[in-house]
């Protein structure tokens, strides 16, 4: 059972696999000669990906919080700015904005449970 477990795994690589040594003796992996400016090329197409998967769930929020989310949390590839930035730029307390974002999130958690719930 566990030769044929492994069967199906059999030609799956790793990017952290070796493919040779270098002058110097040292082992080069796949990761190694990949052509990526970013090395962590994985980690950004992750959180992409998650960005990807939040929007989907804000059309439950009004037009206020979705600003306030997107500039908060630096998404649509926008700095992150603080509360008291955000505030000063809708012309509202801090508190209010700290208010209208765990309002926001509470939505968005509130969205996301009820669709995995249907997966």
């Amino acid at each position: 059972m566990y030769f044929r477990n492994n069967k199906k795994r059999s030609k799956d690589i790793s990017i952290n696999d070796s493919v040779g040594f270098d002058k110097e003796g040292n082992e080069i992996t796949i990761l190694d000669i990949l052509k990526t400016p970013a090395p962590d090329f994985a980690l950004d197409i992750h959180k992409d990906d998650n960005i990807a998967d939040l929007k989907t769930y804000f059309s439950v929020l009004t037009d206020r919080e979705k600003k306030i989310i997107t500039e908060r949390y630096g998404l649509n590839d926008k700095d992150e700015i603080t509360q008291k930035e955000i505030a000063k730029k809708l012309g509202i307390s801090r508190s209010y904005v700290s208010r209208i974002e765990k309002r926001a999130l509470t939505k968005i958690l509130r969205e996301f449970l009820k669709h995995s719930k249907d997966v």
